[in-house]
């Protein structure tokens, strides 16, 4: 009886809340103010400061590539962008991804292992977004990030599938749809929409990354390595 009554909220890790609470919060504060609930009159730019403040843009990268230094507060921005939606349906799909892959990566991964394949994603998926040549607009939300859990997750799906015999091929096949449908949708009137390849480098960061991160991950690297 008291399992049917306890909250299944409850069981999430505390790295999942450490990621999903600031984007929730972003987004009901963005939310209230663009409905005068809060802020007053100004309270309808807040987000499009929030994109100034939090959003990606690959021009500054590639300026500072260019020799244009390196600031901290740009440098900020690869990590800071998930926390900024488009808008409250883009960033409740994205929060309930995070919070249903977290779950299941966050219950075999430790608590600074999930922060590291979610940030070492999202960082990778802006710098991969930048080597596009013709992308300009900013680069926001949370989906780079998942695609980094998703990676995580194919990862751990590998690794169960080769313990049982059954084809390994088998833990890739939620990226191939997903891709498909990013690619096959991304073909918009007026141009290609190329935030797909920031989240396809996501999930490569995310799935490598966890041979390393991942219980045992670094031994059994250094032990490859080893054997080589």
């Amino acid at each position: 009886m008291e399992e049917m009554n306890a909250a299944p909220i409850n069981s999430l890790p505390a790295a999942v809340w450490v990621l999903a609470l600031p984007m929730i919060a972003v987004e009901v504060a963005l939310g209230l103010a663009s409905n005068g609930y809060l802020g007053g009159a100004e309270g309808v730019g807040w987000r499009a400061q929030a994109y100034q403040t939090l959003g990606f843009a690959p021009d500054q990268l590639r300026a500072m590539f260019g020799g244009a230094g390196y600031p901290a507060t740009e440098l900020l921005r690869l990590v800071s962008y998930p926390f900024v939606h488009g808008g409250p349906q883009s960033a409740i799909f994205a929060v309930v991804i995070l919070l249903a892959l977290g779950k299941f990566v966050g219950e075999v991964f430790s608590f600074w292992a999930v922060l590291a394949v979610y940030f070492a994603a999202t960082a990778v998926a802006a710098v991969a977004y930048t080597l596009v040549p013709p992308t300009h607009y900013a680069l926001i939300g949370a989906f780079p990030g998942d695609y980094g859990l998703i990676g995580a997750f194919s990862y751990i799906l590998w690794g169960r599938l080769a313990g049982t015999g059954r084809k390994q091929w088998r833990a890739f096949a939620l990226i191939g749809v997903l891709m498909i449908w990013q690619i096959v949708f991304g073909l918009i009137p007026g141009g290609i929409d190329w935030t797909w390849v920031a989240e396809l480098a996501g999930f490569c960061a995310g799935y490598l990354l966890s041979f390393v991160v991942s219980p045992g991950g670094w031994s059994r690297l250094l032990g490859r390595i080893r054997q080589r």
